[in-house]
């Protein structure tokens, strides 16, 4: 919009000044006209008496080229004349006059041709003529200067009006870049209503109707959040409940049946693991990521490792290591941070190799690593295991939602997410790298 109304704008300036310049060209030209025809006029009726007086004291019949003769010291004339009798013969001339007779009629006025500009101004008698002649390329050359001097300011004009009109413009719609980029803040996690105090009065409805928007967005997410929250503990619980059931059913059977109480057993454990998933996935839909204080992300990931470690019997392959002075300090959500770290850690464990360490790594410009070792994939799985229920070539058990849930959380904090196989600085292996924007960093 800004540089359409600086085209606008200039264009439209620039095609005024040039009317006008135009305009003056042609006025310019005909005052010029009327001043070098009324120097033709006057020239010619001046130098009538002076010329007549000449011819009364000149003894024998005028000599024209003793008259040029008697002129050859002058410097180029801008007017010439010619005095000529009633039959066309020159009497007297101008040096830089032509030697042949003027092609202009003995009449009194003004004429020209292609080359001069004529007036000729007649004696009392009839007898006596003076022709004065002005030559057309003074009169083209004049204009041309004239013409100039109106259109070269012009040129020198167009690049400061384009900066002057391209500064007012930003000046005045700088408000609308300011509304602009308080609408593009506004995500799932970031409702807070847009500043319209500050804004010009015909932006002011357009804020009142994102504000208004924004309110029912947030109570829509508050109600998602508090319909994802109850259905959590309603799932949870019978799923438990079923679990439970089920084995101690276990340790009263025998033979076949026992087999298929397990087989049971196992059901409910996939579908409590993929009943979390769902609902991991549903609380980072609803937008939980964003945070509105100052928290120390570092702490989490030492609690969320430690909790493995206590938990799954497998986690023994963990190993954290922080470098000196690394921290993650920013306004996130720690519930969403932990989200994000159960599930990576968790893939890494069920879906890396079991000889091999899992390392966490905290760096000091607020990067995560987390590395496990596995057979490298290809960049066509690699995309795939990105995706909702993608899982790749992989025998572990899993519902394939870890890295799309992950990312999802990560995208609303402002954090960057990759995934890399093989893992840097290896042959094989999967790598998942956090790039946070911590405080410290900014």
């Amino acid at each position: 919009m800004t540089g359409r109304l600086i085209l606008w704008l200039t264009g439209v300036t620039v095609a005024f000044w040039l009317i006008a310049a135009g305009l003056g060209v042609a006025v310019m030209k005909d005052e010029f006209d009327e001043f070098f025809n009324g120097s033709l006029q006057e020239t010619a009726e001046r130098l009538m008496p002076l010329v007549l007086d000449d011819l009364a004291r000149r003894e024998g019949p005028p000599s024209p080229r003793h008259f040029q003769s008697e002129a050859d010291d002058l410097g180029e004339e801008y007017l010439v004349y010619q005095v000529r009798d009633a039959t066309g013969k020159i009497l007297i001339r101008s040096h830089d006059a032509p030697m042949e007779p003027f092609d202009v009629p003995l009449k009194r006025g003004f004429w020209e041709n292609g080359t001069y500009h004529f007036y000729t101004a007649r004696a009392a008698d009839g007898m006596t003529f003076v022709q004065v002649a002005d030559a057309m390329d003074n009169r083209t050359e004049a204009v041309m200067e004239g013409s100039m001097a109106l259109f070269l300011p012009v040129l020198v004009l167009i690049p400061v009006s384009i900066l002057l009109i391209w500064l007012i413009v930003r000046r005045a719609l700088a408000p609308v870049d300011d509304l602009r980029e308080a609408i593009e803040e506004k995500d799932g996690g970031n409702l807070a209503p847009v500043p319209s105090s500050m804004l010009p009065r015909e932006l002011r409805p357009i804020a009142s109707s994102v504000n208004r928007l924004l309110n029912r967005l947030h109570a829509a997410f508050d109600a998602e959040r508090e319909f994802t929250a109850n259905s959590a503990h309603e799932l949870r619980t019978p799923i438990a409940g079923a679990l439970a059931q089920t084995q101690m059913l276990i340790a009263e059977l025998e033979g076949p049946r026992k087999r298929r109480a397990q087989q049971i057993e196992l059901s409910l454990a996939n579908l409590g693991h993929t009943t979390e998933k769902l609902l991991q996935l549903a609380r980072a839909e609803a937008g939980i990521g964003a945070g509105t204080v100052t928290v120390d992300l570092a702490r989490v990931l030492e609690l969320v490792v430690t909790d493995f470690e206590r938990s799954d019997p497998g986690a023994g392959r963990l190993h954290l290591t922080r470098e000196p002075g690394a921290a993650l300090k920013g306004h996130y959500s720690e519930d969403a941070f932990a989200i994000v770290l159960r599930n990576l850690i968790e893939n890494a464990l069920l879906h890396g190799d079991e000889d091999e360490p899992v390392t966490i790594r905290l760096e000091a410009d607020g990067v995560v690593r987390i590395v496990n070792g596995a057979a490298a994939l290809l960049p066509d799985e690699l995309a795939a295991v990105r995706k909702r229920f993608g899982r790749g070539a992989t025998t572990s058990p899993g519902s394939g939602l870890g890295l799309s849930i992950a990312e999802r959380l990560l995208q609303q904090m402002n954090a960057g997410f990759e995934v890399r196989s093989p893992a840097r600085g290896r042959a094989d292996g999967f790598e998942v790298v956090l790039r946070f924007k911590t405080e410290d960093a900014a």
